[in-house]
């Protein structure tokens, strides 16, 4: 099988339909959400105009990827119609696989998952870690493209009522290690899976700390991390003076610091609203870095 042949080992480069992306460098992956319900942005960029304004202007920022969503996944989100989400989305989608970028699609319907690959999409990025009925088909039939796991307990509408409890990074660790390993079976090369331990997706702020902490760990897994911290309600707790917990919007500062500590830790992808200060901050990490052990 090409799994075999490709190797977990190998963690350097992230095969999706269209590129090939190199990850000898962290990647900033820029949030679009074309809906009216997001807990950060949500009705911002909810038409497709809008939409593609906001995103071309993520890519001035500095933004590698682009990812899409038309479902909210916030905590008590309700499910969105497969039609509504299809809605939302084929417009954008139609105009951006054209502008020559890797387009990641936040999903977890397989309908969709088929749509927006046909149209050409790179990524399909899914909080349930291709666990729908018919998911793991659809991926295992396409050629080539990308895909982000990502842990979550339980479900968006019940997630926050019933947090994790033990050892967060072992079950994490078990959890993503199982889906690699159901994929790999099929035959999908394990050049195209990303790992996303899931910030805010069932985790009590302290559970989220500890996987930041101690993320380095999920790379002995083989496979790459995407981190995804970006103004999550575990900043705005750090933040918080025992008063108020600062909106998502005002996040900004604390969302750049986790993507650093991220992408130090051995993150290769941070999906983040704040792209310029992320860009940013990277840039001065990565000088850094090449003067590490220069006398």
């Amino acid at each position: 099988m090409e799994a075999e042949k490709t190797g977990p080992h190998r963690a350097t480069r992230w095969q999706t339909t269209r590129f090939d992306l190199d990850l000898s460098r962290p990647w900033v992956m820029g949030i679009v959400n074309v809906t009216p319900d997001s807990f950060s942005d949500g009705g911002q960029h909810g038409e497709a105009t809008q939409a593609l304004l906001h995103a071309e202007q993520l890519l001035r920022d500095g933004a590698g990827i682009l990812d899409v969503g038309g479902e909210s996944t916030r905590p008590g989100a309700e499910p969105v119609p497969l039609s509504q989400e299809l809605a939302r989305l084929v417009p954008f989608l139609k105009e951006a696989v054209r502008w020559q970028v890797p387009i990641s699609v936040d999903t977890y319907k397989p309908e969709v998952m088929q749509v927006v690959l046909d149209l050409g999409v790179d990524i399909v990025n899914d909080i349930w870690a291709l666990r729908q009925p018919g998911a793991e088909r659809v991926i295992a039939a396409h050629p080539a493209c990308g895909v982000c796991l990502m842990h979550m307990h339980r479900e968006p509408q019940t997630m926050q009522m019933q947090t994790m409890t033990g050892d967060v990074l072992a079950e994490v660790a078990a959890f993503l290690k199982g889906r690699v390993e159901s994929l790999t079976a099929q035959g999908i090369a394990s050049s195209r899976l990303m790992l996303d331990p899931g910030i805010g997706f069932g985790k009590t702020v302290a559970q989220n700390f500890q996987l930041l902490a101690r993320q380095s760990e999920l790379l002995r897994l083989g496979y790459p991390v995407l981190a995804g911290w970006s103004r999550k309600s575990s900043l705005g707790a750090a933040l918080s003076d025992q008063e108020q917990i600062p909106e998502p919007a005002q996040r900004q500062a604390a969302s750049v610091a986790a993507a650093l500590l991220a992408v130090d830790r051995g993150s290769r992808v941070v999906r983040v609203h704040d792209v310029k200060p992320t860009v940013d901050a990277l840039k001065v990490w990565q000088a850094m870095q090449s003067h590490i052990g220069v006398d």
